[in-house]
């Protein structure tokens, strides 16, 4: 089976009255026709990111829209409602998204991404989570918590913070410890429906505030076994088997990382066509008939912004294709998807980023200072980079220590 076969021929290899079938909602939509649309959606996310912010959430009308082009249904099985297109295809797709509006793109990628780390689960799971129509928004939210073990499944009393997308969400996805005798106790995933959890508002920071990055919690809450899979970031290629498709079955912590550097991506671009505009209309200091865009050096600044962009994003998209060929290499030829592979994967993505940064930091630099004003949108591209800059998958020296020892035969250092 290629990487690049696409739904429609996967059809083939499934059987006629699949338990949980549902039909999508568009069955000849294409990848072109999906990417256009984010396209088109660009001005509209830009005119709405002071609002968003504002509102410290998605917006439900942008959501509304964001469920109507199918976006969350990008990389959902087939089987299930969805599109089951490449993960090149879901990159394009959630880089465009974020060009318009970082915030909004971030919560749609992770939780339009999230059918991946899904068919980890039982069918059971699977198919409760879809239900009837194929709405399905999870979030996923680290910082595992204890869970008591009873009869038929788990007890879970707790919260989680960083929930992106909660308010729109139809489910999360929460982790959690189960004790094992003799050992370590085991980290795990629920899948929980969204009536099962509240919200906490404590999500104000410097940027990314409309993400609605809050904190989930449930009260002595019952998970049944079947709901609950393995949390094994590094671990082993996909038990549950759902899906045809190897694109579910692989290790997960290379499309984790996708995830994220599809939407950084996507907001640096969003920083660059705001500096192109800038150059176009504002004059030199010192030469009030020359427009910035005439002098040598901010064409300097804007052609290497350009060729840091143009790089990350064919390393951003390279990874996404080697996270395809492995997954297919395992599922066609037996060949091991290695974590030392997986690392590798993250890894690229997180020098992705960091080429991505540098041409951010070129362009915020040189726009001037009224780029750092409080309503500037250029500013609150930088102030949303920044913050995605933070999270604990960017933290690149960390990934490169732990590549290369296992490369050597070492034991990584540290999860991630």
């Amino acid at each position: 089976m290629s990487a690049a076969l696409q739904a429609p021929a996967l059809d083939a290899l499934r059987p006629p009255a699949a338990a949980g079938a549902i039909a999508p909602p568009e069955a000849g939509l294409t990848p072109q026709e999906m990417l256009r649309r984010a396209t088109a959606m660009r001005s509209t996310l830009r005119e709405r990111q002071a609002e968003t912010e504002a509102a410290g959430r998605i917006l439900d009308r942008t959501n509304e829209q964001f469920i109507e082009a199918g976006f969350y249904r990008v990389v959902q099985p087939r089987r299930f409602g969805g599109h089951e297109f490449d993960l090149t295809t879901y990159v394009k797709v959630m880089s465009e998204v974020a060009r318009g509006c970082p915030s909004s793109g971030w919560v749609l990628a992770l939780t339009s991404g999230h059918p991946i780390i899904l068919a980890d689960h039982p069918e059971q799971a699977q198919i409760e989570a879809y239900g009837n129509d194929g709405q399905y928004r999870c979030p996923s939210v680290g910082s595992p918590i204890p869970v008591q073990v009873v009869p038929g499944g788990y007890l879970v009393s707790g919260c989680w913070d960083y929930a992106s997308g909660c308010d729109v969400a139809t489910h999360i996805m929460a982790s959690g410890l189960v004790p094992q005798d003799g050992g370590p106790p085991k980290p795990v995933l629920m899948l929980i429906d969204r009536k099962d959890f509240t919200i906490i508002d404590n999500w104000q920071v410097l940027g990314m505030q409309g993400t609605g990055s809050r904190r989930v919690a449930v009260d002595q809450l019952f998970v049944p076994a079947h709901r609950v899979a393995p949390l094994a970031m590094w671990g082993g290629v996909s038990a549950a088997r759902v899906h045809a498709n190897p694109m579910y079955n692989g290790r997960k912590a290379g499309f984790f990382m996708i995830e994220g550097g599809a939407v950084l991506m996507g907001s640096a671009r969003g920083m660059l066509d705001l500096y192109d505009e800038l150059l176009r209309a504002k004059p030199m200091r010192f030469a009030a008939k020359t427009k910035l865009m005439e002098h040598h050096e901010f064409q300097h600044y804007f052609g290497v912004a350009q060729a840091l962009l143009d790089n990350a994003d064919a390393a951003l998209l390279k990874a996404a294709q080697d996270y395809m060929d492995a997954c297919t290499a395992q599922a066609e030829h037996g060949i091991e998807f290695p974590e030392v592979e997986d690392r590798r994967i993250f890894l690229m993505v997180q020098q992705a980023a960091r080429l991505a940064f540098e041409a951010v930091d070129r362009i915020f630099t040189t726009a001037g200072t009224q780029s750092g004003q409080t309503a500037s949108m250029l500013g609150r591209y930088y102030r949303d980079i920044a913050v995605q800059r933070t999270h604990f998958t960017q933290q690149m020296d960390r990934t490169a220590v732990n590549f290369a020892r296992l490369h050597f035969g070492f034991a990584p250092l540290s999860p991630f």
